[in-house]
């Protein structure tokens, strides 16, 4: 394989120019498949031989041959080499066109409502792409981990990050069963909170959430209390369905739930709106190709916004404790 020489300060320096040379046996030949001059190979393999501390080559006026120690540094130094060129094809080629793989981490309950549709069309398009989906509620530093992309509502996003809307805005909803609707009476105001199980979801730092609702034109954190304490929406919003008691939950993965019947939204008014569910990825510098791929993808779907940076607004909340 022909590749492009130049003789540089560093460990490597000469020895594409060293292999060259034990192959043709000849300084002459291997200039012409490197694309430079004899002397400029003459002086590489003499700057490898003095930092290996050995003659490598014996030359004659009529031929040119492998000294004990230069056949010892070509039986390691070939295979390295051709490791090396092998390791620079394969990044080259991830650099230049969609393939290898694509690591994203999600929360659990984007998966089934959101991610598979996209996914699934994804990889019908980009077949030389592998998709991973690390699905958890943690909030990773996605360089550190080794991800590509994170999805994420649009509050929990870092203002430094580039983003691509994946879902409109959206109401943080309260539902409950109607088995435990019959058992206890609906609530009608934020304060008859106090008079239900309400269940709770931890956070990834371990605190937890309070429920957000709006009262008016004000927002108020309302800690309740109930039986359950669950790590992700899904496994609230499954115990709601059991009857466990009221959970509150994004919007879009308690509406097919909601229209069998198998919950009922309460305390519809109070409402808050979250800002949506948003790809994100640290910057458009870095993007592999298998990644523009897919954030083009994402953004050829109706839902999409186009890409924009997130700016949370980090108002003033005022909390009220549920006893």
């Amino acid at each position: 394989m022909k590749q492009n020489f130049t003789v540089r300060q560093g460990a490597l320096d000469g020895v594409e120019a060293f292999l060259r040379v034990a192959q043709y046996r000849s300084f002459r030949r291997a200039a012409a498949e490197l694309g430079v001059t004899p002397s400029a190979i003459s002086q590489a393999v003499r700057a490898l031989e003095a930092r290996v501390g050995a003659a490598l080559f014996i030359r004659t006026t009529r031929s040119v041959g492998l000294t004990e120690a230069g056949a010892r540094f070509l039986s390691r130094a070939k295979p390295a080499f051709e490791e090396l060129v092998a390791a620079s094809e394969v990044a080259r080629d991830l650099g230049q066109r969609p393939t290898g793989l694509l690591r994203l981490t999600v929360p659990r309950a984007v998966v089934p409502i959101l991610l598979e549709p996209l996914i699934a069309s994804f990889c019908q398009a980009y077949p030389e792409v592998e998709v991973e989906i690390a699905a958890g509620e943690e909030l990773v530093d996605l360089a550190a981990k080794g991800f590509d992309a994170g999805v994420r509502m649009g509050q929990f996003v870092a203002t430094d990050m580039v983003a691509v809307r994946l879902t409109p805005p959206f109401p943080f909803v309260v539902v409950g069963s109607p088995d435990y609707l019959r058992r206890h009476r609906q609530p009608e105001r934020i304060d008859d909170l106090r008079q239900h199980a309400c269940l709770r979801i931890r956070r990834s730092n371990g605190s937890i959430a309070p429920w957000s609702l709006v009262d008016g034109n004000k927002t108020v954190e309302a800690i309740v209390s109930g039986p359950l304490i669950a790590h992700d929406f899904p496994t609230m919003l499954g115990a709601a369905v059991e009857g466990m008691g009221l959970a509150q939950v994004p919007a879009p993965i308690a509406t097919s739930l909601v229209k069998t019947g198998k919950l009922v939204q309460v305390l519809k008014s109070f409402a808050p709106m979250a800002p949506g569910v948003f790809l994100y990825y640290p910057s458009r510098h870095q993007t592999m190709p298998k990644l523009r791929a897919f954030i083009d993808h994402v953004k050829a779907r109706p839902a999409a916004a186009g890409k924009t940076r997130v700016h949370v607004d980090d108002k003033h909340r005022r909390g009220t404790k549920m006893r």
